[in-house]
């Protein structure tokens, strides 16, 4: 998947209120386009990336912060050379140690079949709306 992932504070210690990650993404990763609940806070930590978030497209570099509402169909791509890092908030928290463990466990020899995207997304409460972005 091209991440990699340290969950700074999981959702335990804020009463389920809140999780942090530090995340890193491998030149031209992201997530594909989804949906969920929670909303979700990004601090560009290093680099730059290409987000959506409802159809709107633009670029966020290292000191930017972008906030995406709950709900709210959103991807983003590390569009640099290198390794790009983020800080993200995840407002309510959310087990996000499992969910991506599980989500690489199915990626893990390409993008998966429709189907099993979404039974995996169900589990989640995500919605999987498109692939990743392309740069």
């Amino acid at each position: 998947m091209g991440l990699s992932l340290v969950v700074l504070l999981p959702p335990s210690v804020s009463g389920g209120e809140l999780t942090v990650v530090e995340t890193t993404n491998a030149p031209r990763f992201g997530p594909p386009l989804h949906r969920h609940t929670e909303t979700e806070v990004f601090h560009v930590l290093e680099g730059k990336y290409l987000f959506e978030v409802d159809g709107q497209r633009f670029h966020a570099s290292a000191g930017e912060v972008v906030s995406v509402p709950g709900g709210a169909a959103h991807a983003f791509v590390n569009v640099t050379e290198h390794p790009a890092r983020q800080l993200i908030m995840i407002l309510p928290g959310m087990d996000a140690e499992k969910f991506f463990i599980g989500l690489g466990r199915l990626m893990a020899n390409g993008r998966p079949a429709k189907p099993d995207l979404d039974m995996f997304g169900a589990e989640w409460k995500v919605e999987f709306l498109g692939p990743p972005l392309s740069i």
